[in-house]
């Protein structure tokens, strides 16, 4: 009797879970269909380093560990869970006969149990006592986490129980193979009670795993199952570069996303996977200065909503869409593209590609978009450029500099892409006339476009508007293929980002160079000679598209500790960590007019550094950084400077 009761909770379970999962992967079926089958050999490197490993949760070492302790705690007593399953049709049943590798894992087993409780009082801990903040999260989620914790936590321990009372009672030999359980044996003694609690922990710990297992699809913890999956489905494409629109497409009735069904099924699957830990929240710039922007929001919204169409809407949710009745466009608009979301998620998450996405959808389909941008778009048309100033005026910076034009040279190896900053700003084109001249010590032959270059589309694309994006990229494809252009370098990361991640995309293939890349090269083969000292203390600012999307750490610096009585001082956030400006993303071009300006906030965490010195390597960080340091009216201390700058400052 107790075998059929057994069995029929099992299968009720089995077939339970099976209805969930089919209903999930349905849904999935929802969004749109993308090949993420590609490149099986990278998907499982990335399957085990990522999901396995967990490299990611590592970034935060105190969770990570905790987290990784749990993951693999559980991993391993999948083994005990699958013994016990068979337990309840053969009694007494294990796999003892595998000999030494069974007590090896036995002895695992109890070792993570031991561990997995104490990483689950230090989970609740930190979320419950210490209220970390990013894990507070509505009512229901904190339940569900508590639940969750709550749940494990008497899952090994029931297990453990039981394998005392089965040392007690001679089942299992009191040896090493069961350390932890042999330590809790005392309390029982060799008797018929004891056989009873024998069988009472069986049955808690069985039931536990098989309730767990349907509990598991309905819940936020749905992670458990989706985060492998989800990381062997990341995107392969190079770190940032956006999926284009085929434009040229004449089926597409939409562009971009209003609702799931815009979105493709790995999106939807990111929905699935979030398990609200708030580790985006807890670096996005626009979250942390008080933005309405929730990169976690984002993708729960997105499950919510794919949830909600699953259900067999009527009429009244099928009116209903992610973007207006789940996700607000002040949302979408505060985003800064700095990736640092997606740099932290553990289990890749894609939550830029999402908003830029939806941002489409809002520009492309409705022309809706902030009074600001549309003077920006129309700039963009006219000028080839974000700013109102003529084009015929782009190379006027280089008057009277002796540098070449492609159009009246061959005799260049290489490009200088400068960029609209680096031609229009006025403090800019120091830094644009600081590395030509660099480049003229170092007597390297470069050009400029003049005229001929245009806006990368970096801009515009991030701001939804494809289709002009993707004009001006093809212009400039065709104006370098025309004069044969194998190198470029570029001093602004966006620029460089576009040309060397983007462009291959709509066949530009360039190799492409950051000047801070470049200048290290220099210096590093005597072509620049550093010969004066510099006393100064200089804190330098990562560039949220050098450092996060292009990994362009170490060259800045290598170039700032060549400078003999340099000191460097770093910030708190910094490298692939670094805080991001807030220019990013179309920022440039918008007011912020809730929270605290986040150029503030990085210019607080600067200036806080002692520097008199701020390094910077883009012409958007540097604007924001000068204009945050007269904010805080430390302009007469503190100077903002480009590495180009810098460098020139101690070449002879």
């Amino acid at each position: 009797m107790e075998t059929l009761i057994f069995a029929l909770i099992l299968l009720a379970s089995l077939v339970s879970f099976s209805k969930s999962s089919l209903k999930l992967i349905k849904l999935l079926k929802l969004g749109k269909s993308e090949n993420r089958f590609d490149q099986i050999g990278k998907r499982f490197g990335r399957f085990f380093l990522i999901g396995l490993a967990q490299k990611k949760l590592l970034q935060d070492p105190i969770p990570g560990i905790l987290h990784i302790i749990i993951f693999w705690g559980f991993l391993a007593l999948s083994f005990a869970a699958l013994e016990s399953i068979i337990e309840g049709f053969v009694a007494q049943f294990s796999f003892s006969f595998l000999g030494t590798f069974y007590s090896v894992i036995t002895f695992s087993q109890e070792l993570f149990c031991a561990i997995v409780v104490v990483a689950v009082v230090l989970s609740l801990w930190r979320r419950f006592i210490s209220k970390i903040p990013r894990l507070q999260v509505d009512k229901y989620g904190k339940i569900d986490a508590a639940l969750i914790l709550v749940w494990i936590f008497f899952i090994v321990s029931s297990l453990l129980f039981q394998n005392s009372a089965r040392i007690s009672l001679g089942v299992y030999e009191s040896n090493l193979a069961h350390p932890i359980s042999k330590i809790i044996s005392v309390m029982f003694s060799n008797s018929n009670q004891t056989i009873i609690y024998e069988k009472i922990f069986w049955w808690i710990h069985i039931s536990l795993i098989l309730a767990f297992m349907v509990y598991l699809p309905k819940s936020k913890h749905l992670h458990v199952l989706t985060s492998l999956p989800n990381v062997f489905f990341s995107n392969l494409k190079p770190k940032g570069s956006l999926k284009p629109i085929n434009l040229s497409d004449e089926t597409l009735t939409k562009f971009g996303a209003t609702d799931v069904v815009d979105l493709n099924w790995k999106q939807l699957l990111d929905g699935y996977t979030c398990t609200e830990c708030g580790r985006c929240d807890s670096v996005c710039p626009a979250n942390t200065t008080g933005k309405k922007l929730s990169p976690r929001k984002i993708i729960v919204d997105t499950r919510h909503r794919s949830m909600q169409l699953g259900l067999e809407p009527n009429d009244e949710l099928k009116s209903k869409t992610l973007l207006d009745n789940f996700i607000t466009e002040d949302e979408l608009w505060a985003c800064t593209t700095c990736m640092a979301c997606v740099y932290e998620c553990p289990v890749m998450i894609e939550h830029v590609d999402e908003i830029v996405d939806l941002r489409r959808g809002l520009v492309l389909n409705e022309s809706r978009f902030p009074n600001e941008l549309r003077v920006t778009f129309e700039n963009l048309e006219r000028n080839f450029t974000p700013w109102a100033f003529s084009h015929s005026t782009r190379a006027d910076w280089s008057n009277g500099l002796n540098i070449a034009k492609a159009s009246e040279t061959n005799d260049f190896d290489i490009l200088f892409w400068v960029g609209c900053a680096g031609a229009y700003d006025a403090r800019y084109q120091k830094v644009t006339k600081a590395f030509s001249s660099l480049m003229q010590k170092a007597n390297i032959k470069f050009a400029i476009l003049g005229v001929e270059e245009k806006c990368t589309g970096d801009a515009p694309r991030r701001m939804g508007n494809e289709y002009l994006a993707q004009t001006l990229m093809m212009e400039n494809i065709d104006t370098m293929n025309r004069y044969k252009i194998k190198k470029i370098v570029t001093t602004c990361p966006h620029c460089f980002h576009s040309l060397a991640k983007e462009y291959p995309q709509f066949g530009g293939n360039f190799e492409v160079i950051h000047h801070t890349d470049f200048l290290m090269g220099l210096v590093k083969t005597g072509a620049l000679k550093i010969s004066k000292s510099k006393q100064a203390t200089i804190t330098y600012h990562d560039s949220c598209y050098l450092a996060r999307y292009n990994d362009v750490v170490e060259s800045p610096r290598e170039v700032l500790k060549s400078i003999p009585e340099l000191k460097i001082v770093e910030m708190p956030r910094s490298k692939q960590k670094g805080f991001c400006c807030g220019a990013g993303g179309g920022r440039m071009w918008m007011e912020e007019k809730e929270g605290k300006r986040i150029n503030i906030e990085r210019t607080e965490e600067a200036l806080a550094t002692n520097a008199d010195t701020i390094g910077t390597a883009c012409p958007f960080c540097l604007t924001m950084m000068n204009d945050g340091v007269k904010a805080k009216e430390a302009s007469e201390k503190v100077q903002v400077k480009d590495i180009a700058e810098i460098l020139l400052e101690v070449i002879e």
